[in-house]
Protein backbone atom coordinates (compact mmCIF):
# COMPACT_ATOMS: atom_id res chain seq x y z
CA UNK A 1 0.00 0.00 0.00
CA UNK A 2 2.80 2.34 0.91
CA UNK A 3 4.62 1.44 -2.30
CA UNK A 4 1.55 2.26 -4.38
CA UNK A 5 1.19 5.64 -2.67
CA UNK A 6 4.83 6.41 -3.26
CA UNK A 7 4.64 5.46 -6.92
CA UNK A 8 1.53 7.56 -7.38
CA UNK A 9 3.16 10.53 -5.67
CA UNK A 10 6.25 10.30 -7.80
CA UNK A 11 4.12 10.07 -10.92
CA UNK A 12 2.11 13.12 -9.91
CA UNK A 13 5.21 15.04 -9.05
CA UNK A 14 6.81 14.13 -12.36
CA UNK A 15 3.64 15.01 -14.20
CA UNK A 16 3.52 18.38 -12.42
CA UNK A 17 7.12 19.10 -13.30
CA UNK A 18 6.47 18.17 -16.90
CA UNK A 19 3.37 20.37 -17.00
CA UNK A 20 5.33 23.26 -15.50
CA UNK A 21 8.12 22.75 -18.00
CA UNK A 22 5.65 22.66 -20.88
CA UNK A 23 3.91 25.77 -19.55
CA UNK A 24 7.19 27.65 -19.18
CA UNK A 25 8.28 26.74 -22.69
CA UNK A 26 4.94 27.67 -24.20
CA UNK A 27 4.90 31.19 -22.71
CA UNK A 28 7.07 33.84 -24.37
CA UNK A 29 7.34 37.47 -23.36
CA UNK A 30 8.82 39.50 -26.22
CA UNK A 31 10.55 42.76 -25.10
CA UNK A 32 9.77 46.12 -26.69
CA UNK A 33 11.54 46.79 -30.02
CA UNK A 34 12.44 43.12 -30.50
CA UNK A 35 11.09 40.35 -32.73
CA UNK A 36 11.21 36.56 -32.37
CA UNK A 37 11.18 34.19 -35.35
CA UNK A 38 9.15 31.05 -34.59
CA UNK A 39 9.79 27.82 -36.47
CA UNK A 40 7.38 24.91 -36.35
CA UNK A 41 8.98 21.56 -37.00
CA UNK A 42 11.97 23.30 -38.58
CA UNK A 43 9.97 25.58 -40.87
CA UNK A 44 9.19 29.29 -40.52
CA UNK A 45 5.84 29.72 -38.80
CA UNK A 46 5.44 33.31 -37.58
CA UNK A 47 7.12 36.44 -36.22
CA UNK A 48 6.37 37.44 -32.65
CA UNK A 49 6.46 41.14 -31.77
CA UNK A 50 6.52 42.78 -28.32
CA UNK A 51 4.09 41.37 -25.76
CA UNK A 52 2.89 38.16 -24.08
CA UNK A 53 2.84 35.23 -26.52
CA UNK A 54 2.06 31.49 -26.31
CA UNK A 55 3.60 28.85 -28.57
CA UNK A 56 3.15 25.13 -28.90
CA UNK A 57 5.87 23.40 -26.85
CA UNK A 58 8.12 20.81 -28.48
CA UNK A 59 6.67 21.77 -31.88
CA UNK A 60 7.38 25.48 -32.02
CA UNK A 61 10.70 27.03 -31.11
CA UNK A 62 12.31 30.48 -31.14
CA UNK A 63 14.82 30.18 -33.98
CA UNK A 64 16.03 33.84 -34.16
CA UNK A 65 15.85 36.97 -32.05
CA UNK A 66 16.29 40.37 -33.64
CA UNK A 67 16.53 43.87 -32.23
CA UNK A 68 14.47 46.40 -34.17
CA UNK A 69 16.50 49.32 -32.81
CA UNK A 70 18.99 51.24 -34.92
CA UNK A 71 22.40 49.65 -34.49
CA UNK A 72 25.76 51.42 -34.67
CA UNK A 73 28.38 49.07 -36.11
CA UNK A 74 32.06 49.95 -36.07
CA UNK A 75 33.71 49.48 -39.48
CA UNK A 76 37.35 48.60 -38.91
CA UNK A 77 40.15 50.67 -40.42
CA UNK A 78 41.32 49.61 -43.87
CA UNK A 79 43.89 50.78 -46.39
CA UNK A 80 42.55 52.59 -49.44
CA UNK A 81 44.51 53.89 -52.46
CA UNK A 82 43.57 57.34 -53.69
CA UNK A 83 43.52 58.42 -57.32
CA UNK A 84 47.00 59.95 -56.95
CA UNK A 85 48.35 56.64 -55.56
CA UNK A 86 48.55 57.54 -51.88
CA UNK A 87 47.65 54.90 -49.29
CA UNK A 88 45.33 56.17 -46.54
CA UNK A 89 43.78 54.43 -43.55
CA UNK A 90 39.99 54.92 -43.39
CA UNK A 91 37.48 53.77 -40.77
CA UNK A 92 33.89 54.62 -40.00
CA UNK A 93 30.58 53.80 -38.33
CA UNK A 94 27.65 52.14 -40.09
CA UNK A 95 24.10 52.66 -38.81
CA UNK A 96 21.46 50.11 -39.80
CA UNK A 97 18.11 48.77 -38.64
CA UNK A 98 16.23 45.49 -39.12
CA UNK A 99 12.89 46.22 -40.77
CA UNK A 100 11.96 42.67 -41.84
CA UNK A 101 12.98 40.04 -39.24
CA UNK A 102 12.05 37.12 -41.53
CA UNK A 103 14.39 38.31 -44.31
CA UNK A 104 17.10 39.11 -41.77
CA UNK A 105 16.84 35.49 -40.54
CA UNK A 106 16.67 33.63 -43.84
CA UNK A 107 17.96 36.12 -46.43
CA UNK A 108 21.58 35.98 -45.29
CA UNK A 109 23.57 34.15 -42.67
CA UNK A 110 25.03 37.28 -40.96
CA UNK A 111 23.68 40.59 -42.18
CA UNK A 112 26.01 42.63 -39.91
CA UNK A 113 29.15 41.04 -41.32
CA UNK A 114 27.79 41.38 -44.86
CA UNK A 115 26.96 45.08 -44.35
CA UNK A 116 30.46 45.78 -43.01
CA UNK A 117 32.09 44.05 -45.99
CA UNK A 118 29.88 45.94 -48.43
CA UNK A 119 30.72 49.26 -46.73
CA UNK A 120 34.46 48.59 -46.88
CA UNK A 121 34.31 47.53 -50.54
CA UNK A 122 32.35 50.64 -51.48
CA UNK A 123 34.75 52.80 -49.47
CA UNK A 124 37.77 51.50 -51.40
CA UNK A 125 35.96 52.14 -54.68
CA UNK A 126 34.99 55.71 -53.74
CA UNK A 127 38.40 56.66 -52.35
CA UNK A 128 40.06 55.27 -55.49
CA UNK A 129 38.21 57.86 -57.57
CA UNK A 130 39.34 60.84 -55.47
CA UNK A 131 42.64 62.59 -54.99
CA UNK A 132 43.99 62.94 -51.46
CA UNK A 133 42.92 66.56 -51.00
CA UNK A 134 39.41 65.75 -52.16
CA UNK A 135 39.01 62.89 -49.67
CA UNK A 136 39.09 65.40 -46.82
CA UNK A 137 36.67 67.75 -48.58
CA UNK A 138 34.18 65.18 -49.87
CA UNK A 139 33.29 63.35 -46.64
CA UNK A 140 29.57 64.00 -47.07
CA UNK A 141 29.67 62.69 -50.64
CA UNK A 142 31.57 59.57 -49.54
CA UNK A 143 29.05 58.90 -46.78
CA UNK A 144 26.14 59.32 -49.18
CA UNK A 145 27.60 56.94 -51.78
CA UNK A 146 28.28 54.24 -49.17
CA UNK A 147 24.77 54.52 -47.71
CA UNK A 148 23.16 54.20 -51.15
CA UNK A 149 25.31 51.20 -52.13
CA UNK A 150 24.94 49.24 -48.87
CA UNK A 151 21.24 50.03 -48.53
CA UNK A 152 20.55 48.78 -52.04
CA UNK A 153 22.54 45.59 -51.45
CA UNK A 154 20.93 44.92 -48.06
CA UNK A 155 17.33 45.26 -49.24
CA UNK A 156 16.94 41.43 -49.69
CA UNK A 157 18.29 41.00 -46.15
CA UNK A 158 15.44 42.95 -44.55
CA UNK A 159 17.89 45.58 -43.33
CA UNK A 160 17.73 49.37 -43.79
CA UNK A 161 21.01 51.32 -43.78
CA UNK A 162 20.22 54.72 -42.31
CA UNK A 163 23.60 56.45 -42.47
CA UNK A 164 27.37 56.07 -42.58
CA UNK A 165 29.99 58.33 -41.01
CA UNK A 166 33.67 58.40 -41.95
CA UNK A 167 35.57 58.70 -38.67
CA UNK A 168 39.19 59.08 -39.69
CA UNK A 169 41.16 59.47 -42.90
CA UNK A 170 44.81 58.98 -41.97
CA UNK A 171 47.50 59.57 -44.61
CA UNK A 172 51.11 58.28 -44.26
CA UNK A 173 53.47 60.15 -41.96
CA UNK A 174 55.45 61.53 -44.91
CA UNK A 175 52.29 63.04 -46.33
CA UNK A 176 51.42 64.48 -42.92
CA UNK A 177 54.82 66.15 -42.76
CA UNK A 178 54.39 67.56 -46.28
CA UNK A 179 50.91 68.83 -45.40
CA UNK A 180 52.25 70.44 -42.24
CA UNK A 181 54.95 72.24 -44.25
CA UNK A 182 52.35 73.38 -46.76
CA UNK A 183 50.07 74.69 -44.02
CA UNK A 184 53.02 76.45 -42.38
CA UNK A 185 53.90 78.07 -45.71
CA UNK A 186 50.29 79.13 -46.19
CA UNK A 187 50.21 80.68 -42.72
CA UNK A 188 53.46 82.56 -43.38
CA UNK A 189 52.11 83.71 -46.74
CA UNK A 190 48.92 85.00 -45.13
CA UNK A 191 50.98 86.77 -42.46
CA UNK A 192 53.12 88.50 -45.12
CA UNK A 193 50.04 89.50 -47.07
CA UNK A 194 48.39 90.83 -43.94
CA UNK A 195 51.52 92.81 -43.06
CA UNK A 196 51.79 94.28 -46.56
CA UNK A 197 48.10 95.14 -46.53
CA UNK A 198 48.63 96.91 -43.22
CA UNK A 199 51.58 98.87 -44.58
CA UNK A 200 49.60 99.71 -47.70
CA UNK A 201 46.67 100.92 -45.63
CA UNK A 202 49.00 102.99 -43.45
CA UNK A 203 50.44 104.70 -46.55
CA UNK A 204 46.94 105.29 -47.86
CA UNK A 205 45.95 106.84 -44.54
CA UNK A 206 49.04 109.10 -44.53
CA UNK A 207 48.39 110.14 -48.14
CA UNK A 208 44.76 110.79 -47.30
CA UNK A 209 45.83 112.93 -44.34
CA UNK A 210 48.25 114.90 -46.52
CA UNK A 211 45.52 115.33 -49.10
CA UNK A 212 43.07 116.65 -46.52
CA UNK A 213 45.76 118.99 -45.16
CA UNK A 214 46.47 120.38 -48.66
CA UNK A 215 42.75 120.77 -49.31
CA UNK A 216 42.26 122.59 -46.02
CA UNK A 217 45.31 124.80 -46.70
CA UNK A 218 44.16 125.61 -50.24
CA UNK A 219 40.64 126.34 -49.00
CA UNK A 220 42.13 128.67 -46.39
CA UNK A 221 44.29 130.37 -49.03
CA UNK A 222 41.31 130.64 -51.33
CA UNK A 223 39.22 132.17 -48.55
CA UNK A 224 42.04 134.60 -47.78
CA UNK A 225 42.20 135.69 -51.43
CA UNK A 226 38.44 135.99 -51.55
CA UNK A 227 38.50 138.20 -48.47
CA UNK A 228 41.34 140.30 -49.92
CA UNK A 229 39.49 140.60 -53.20
CA UNK A 230 36.35 141.62 -51.36
CA UNK A 231 38.39 144.23 -49.46
CA UNK A 232 39.95 145.57 -52.65
CA UNK A 233 36.56 145.59 -54.35
CA UNK A 234 35.11 147.52 -51.44
CA UNK A 235 38.07 149.94 -51.57
CA UNK A 236 37.70 150.40 -55.33
CA UNK A 237 33.98 150.85 -54.89
CA UNK A 238 34.56 153.50 -52.21
CA UNK A 239 37.14 155.31 -54.37
CA UNK A 240 34.83 155.11 -57.36
CA UNK A 241 31.97 156.45 -55.27
CA UNK A 242 34.12 159.29 -53.95
CA UNK A 243 35.42 160.02 -57.45
CA UNK A 244 31.90 159.99 -58.81
CA UNK A 245 30.76 162.35 -56.07
CA UNK A 246 33.74 164.60 -56.76
CA UNK A 247 33.02 164.61 -60.45
CA UNK A 248 29.40 165.38 -59.71
CA UNK A 249 30.46 168.34 -57.58
CA UNK A 250 32.90 169.46 -60.29
CA UNK A 251 30.21 169.17 -62.91
CA UNK A 252 27.89 171.25 -60.74
CA UNK A 253 30.63 173.81 -60.22
CA UNK A 254 31.39 173.96 -63.95
CA UNK A 255 27.75 174.50 -64.67
CA UNK A 256 27.58 177.40 -62.22
CA UNK A 257 28.56 181.03 -63.00
CA UNK A 258 32.31 181.46 -63.62
CA UNK A 259 32.77 177.70 -63.26
CA UNK A 260 34.80 177.41 -66.44
CA UNK A 261 37.11 180.16 -65.25
CA UNK A 262 37.74 178.29 -62.01
CA UNK A 263 38.60 175.15 -63.91
CA UNK A 264 41.00 176.94 -66.17
CA UNK A 265 42.65 178.56 -63.17
CA UNK A 266 43.06 175.20 -61.44
CA UNK A 267 44.59 173.64 -64.53
CA UNK A 268 47.02 176.54 -64.93
CA UNK A 269 48.11 176.25 -61.30
CA UNK A 270 48.75 172.52 -61.63
CA UNK A 271 50.59 173.06 -64.91
CA UNK A 272 52.94 175.59 -63.35
CA UNK A 273 53.33 173.50 -60.21
CA UNK A 274 54.52 170.48 -62.17
CA UNK A 275 57.13 172.61 -63.96
CA UNK A 276 58.33 173.82 -60.56
CA UNK A 277 58.76 170.24 -59.33
CA UNK A 278 60.80 169.33 -62.38
CA UNK A 279 63.08 172.29 -61.83
CA UNK A 280 63.79 171.18 -58.25
CA UNK A 281 64.54 167.53 -59.01
CA UNK A 282 66.76 167.87 -62.11
CA UNK A 283 69.27 170.25 -63.67
CA UNK A 284 67.77 169.74 -67.10
CA UNK A 285 65.57 172.38 -68.56
CA UNK A 286 62.33 171.09 -70.03
CA UNK A 287 60.71 173.53 -72.42
CA UNK A 288 57.37 172.79 -74.01
CA UNK A 289 57.44 172.31 -77.73
CA UNK A 290 54.72 174.89 -78.24
CA UNK A 291 55.60 177.96 -76.21
CA UNK A 292 52.23 179.49 -77.08
CA UNK A 293 50.68 176.93 -74.69
CA UNK A 294 52.49 178.50 -71.74
CA UNK A 295 51.63 182.02 -72.69
CA UNK A 296 48.03 181.18 -73.31
CA UNK A 297 47.87 179.25 -70.05
CA UNK A 298 49.41 182.19 -68.15
CA UNK A 299 47.15 184.67 -69.87
CA UNK A 300 44.14 182.63 -68.92
CA UNK A 301 45.32 182.35 -65.33
CA UNK A 302 46.01 186.13 -65.08
CA UNK A 303 42.64 186.97 -66.56
CA UNK A 304 40.90 184.73 -64.06
CA UNK A 305 42.86 186.27 -61.16
CA UNK A 306 42.10 189.81 -62.36
CA UNK A 307 38.47 188.95 -62.74
CA UNK A 308 38.42 187.58 -59.21
CA UNK A 309 40.02 190.72 -57.80
CA UNK A 310 37.48 192.96 -59.52
CA UNK A 311 34.79 191.14 -57.74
Amino acid sequence: MILEVTTSSVFLIGLSILAFFILVNSIKVVPQREAYIIERLGKYHETLIAGFKIIVPFIDKVAYKHSLKEQAIDVASQTCITRDNIAVEVDGILYLQVIDPQKASYGIDNYIFAAIQMAQTTMRSVIGKLELDKTFEERDSINSVIVDAVDKASDPWGVKVTRYEVKNITPPQSIKDAMEKQMRAEREKRAIIAESEGAKQAKINVAEGDKQELIARSEGEMQKRINEAKGKAAEIEAIATATANGLTQIAKAIGSEHGIDAVNLRIAEQYLGEFGKLAKTTNSMIIPQNMNDISSMLATAMSVIDHSKKK
